[in-house]
């Protein structure tokens, strides 16, 4: 596993000044397939977000988001990572930031992305598909969205 991502995350002290809270390489990586690692860095319960507390909130276990928060994670995903047909509720902001991958969507659509592309996914069933020789780094920020509504039905989360 190559997945290595120092996070610093800042707070306050009593008096309130800034401070940083944390300076870390993530500890919290994990697979939930072959060829794939992950880390929260971050996640939120709610929105608008409370700043004001001091706790390490990558510490939550989250799937994919809470109900009204946010999720900040970084995915690896290496050759021949194992396929997964998905939709959150979500909207997630992601950005490549290194190799590259194909997006397919459930319709057969494919994208090609490189690192320093961005993609904004609006709870769409998509797979994450690397054909290349190196690992392709995503950091996904995914905030709580209502289902999708189409044709008087809800676009469940699925997968």
């Amino acid at each position: 596993m190559s997945l290595k991502i120092r996070r610093v995350v800042t707070g306050h002290d009593d008096s309130g000044k800034a401070v940083v809270q944390i300076d870390e390489v993530c500890r919290n990586v994990i697979s939930r397939r072959e060829r794939h690692h992950s880390c929260v860095v971050w996640s939120t319960e709610s929105f608008p977000v409370n700043n004001s507390g001091s706790e390490d909130e990558a510490a939550r276990p989250v799937s994919t988001t809470p109900p009204d928060g946010t999720v900040f994670r970084i995915i690896e995903y290496g050759p021949g990572v194992a396929p997964r047909n998905h939709r959150t509720s979500t909207l997630d902001y992601a950005v490549v930031i290194s190799g590259e991958i194909d997006m397919e969507l459930d319709g057969g659509v494919a994208v090609h992305l490189e690192a320093g592309d961005v993609i904004v996914q609006r709870g769409t069933i998509h797979n994450w598909v690397n054909k290349g020789t190196e690992p392709c780094v995503i950091a996904f920020v995914l905030i709580a969205a209502h289902p999708v509504e189409r044709g008087g039905r809800a676009l469940q989360a699925t997968g």
